[in-house]
């Protein structure tokens, strides 16, 4: 079976939806598996790019055809990090200039509206650093870290691109980043089975790094990573401000810690035997 494979479609702009490029030639690329749910919300904001590049880690769903129906270039490749999987993407742009978002993340029409004035003059950064706002179970959270934090999320790839790592990656570039105005939303969870299904992959990812650092955890770190990191995320990053959502995402968010320390023990000590 190849590695990858690629499959084309006409771009049709759907009905009701202002086909104006940016003035600035710009490729979006999205990774995407199982994602029908998000995809459609996603690409119906990026109606401005010149091109829409899409991965998808063989989908089962109808990711694939949603992605068709929007004119997407689509490339088929097994997954095998983060990292590598955004980066793959980005070589398959045809424009220098990439806004690289998740399948779950919408911008805003303000935000549409600011990065399609984009000109050439605006060049002279490196990339744009964008703030996002956390949706997590049909809340959009106004309180806390996980809202208001800006994300690279739009580069110039000669001036830089994604780090290698399977998890928690991140762009790199050599030269200015400008903070853009308005904000991209996150759709992060829609309901707890599928933030334990998340939970589970990253925990496994994060743990796997940490170990083939020679990282471990001692048995006092992982008795206290819950309620340090409840008073952590509820208390001090105040989100016991936006409502019942915000209990629920911050001890969930200490119990993630929890599994990922108890996984970096186990690897530890399999290594040992």
């Amino acid at each position: 079976m190849p590695l990858f494979k690629k499959t084309f479609a006409l771009r049709i702009v759907p009905p009701l939806m202002k086909a104006v490029p940016s003035k600035l030639k710009v490729s979006a690329v999205i990774i995407t598996f199982n994602e029908e749910r998000n995809i459609e919300k996603t690409l119906s904001k990026l109606y401005w790019c010149n091109e829409i590049v899409i991965v998808d880690s063989y989908s089962t769903d109808n990711t694939v055809d949603i992605c068709k129906r929007y004119g997407c270039r689509i490339f088929s490749r097994h997954f095998e990090g983060y990292g590598s999987q955004k980066q793959f993407a980005v070589s398959k742009a045809v424009n220098d200039w990439i806004i690289c978002i998740d399948a779950d993340e919408v911008l805003s029409n303000e935000l549409v509206e600011e990065i399609s004035q984009f000109t050439e003059l605006d060049t002279a950064y490196a990339g744009y650093s964008i703030p996002m706002n956390l949706v997590f179970l049909n809340k959009e959270f106004k309180y806390g870290k996980e809202s208001g934090r800006y994300f690279l999320r739009m580069f110039n790839r000669k001036r830089g691109g994604f780090t290698s790592d399977k998890v928690h990656e991140g762009i790199q570039v050599n030269g200015p980043v400008k903070k853009a105005n308005h904000i991209i939303r996150h759709y992060s969870y829609h309901s707890i089975d599928q933030y334990l299904e998340k939970m589970n992959r990253y925990s496994s990812y994060s743990a796997a790094m940490a170990n083939n650092k020679g990282s471990n955890k001692s048995t006092c770190s992982v008795l206290l990573s819950i309620p340090l990191n409840f008073v952590k995320y509820y208390l001090l990053e105040r989100n016991f401000l936006n409502g019942a959502q915000g209990f629920y995402w911050s001890m969930l968010s200490s119990f993630y810690h929890f599994v990922k320390y108890v996984k970096i023990k186990e690897l530890n000590n399999s290594t040992r035997l």
